[in-house]
């Protein structure tokens, strides 16, 4: 039986960048739904229209929803589940290069990381969490993302050479994601 993933992009990216479609063709050959969430104005992000998209494009989150998240899309998607009430037990998430604290680059973005988060309650709801940053990020350090897993008491994979995991950075595909969620997609 196929998984609901979710896949929601970040700060100035679009569901076309990137490794999503890559992502997405593969969970989808392998029998998964996937949606690669249109998050709007992308580049002048508002946090409220946001947790609205995943509000209107999330549905029925259960024990077959996953979601991968990169940047922006991490600390926007621990938000939106931190307002659903009550918040069901869901498959799980892979963060890549996530964080919860302002970056100092961008401070547009602050006021997505302004509400502290309840993690004890996502940590709750799922077993199957992770965290990808890459060593050499030069958007969000690397430190940030660790914070972020351990607040989460995550998995954390640390990769040598990434960057923000961009296209500019080499990355139209990234087998990493895809080798994760499916171990924690089988684990169910």
């Amino acid at each position: 039986m196929g998984k609901q993933v979710y896949i929601i992009h970040g700060y100035g990216a679009s569901p076309a960048n990137h490794w999503f479609p890559w992502l997405k063709e593969k969970l989808i050959a392998d029998g998964n739904q996937v949606s690669v969430l249109h998050m709007p104005n992308s580049s002048d992000p508002n946090k409220e229209e946001w947790l609205e998209t995943l509000t209107n494009e999330i549905k029925n989150v259960n024990n077959k929803t996953y979601f991968v998240t990169h940047s922006l899309g991490s600390i926007t998607l621990l938000n939106y589940l931190d307002q659903l009430d009550p918040l069901p037990s869901f498959g799980g998430f892979i963060l890549v290069s996530g964080f919860s604290e302002p970056l100092s680059s961008l401070p547009s973005l602050n006021p997505f990381t302004v509400t502290k988060v309840d993690y004890k309650r996502i940590i709750a709801a799922t077993n199957s969490r992770a965290v990808i940053a890459a060593k050499d990020d030069y958007i969000v350090p690397i430190q940030l993302s660790q914070n972020l897993s351990k607040q989460l008491d995550t998995s954390f994979y640390p990769v040598e050479k990434g960057g923000h995991f961009l296209e500019d950075d080499g990355f139209t595909s990234f087998p990493l994601v895809y080798d994760i969620l499916n171990n924690i997609m089988r684990n169910v």
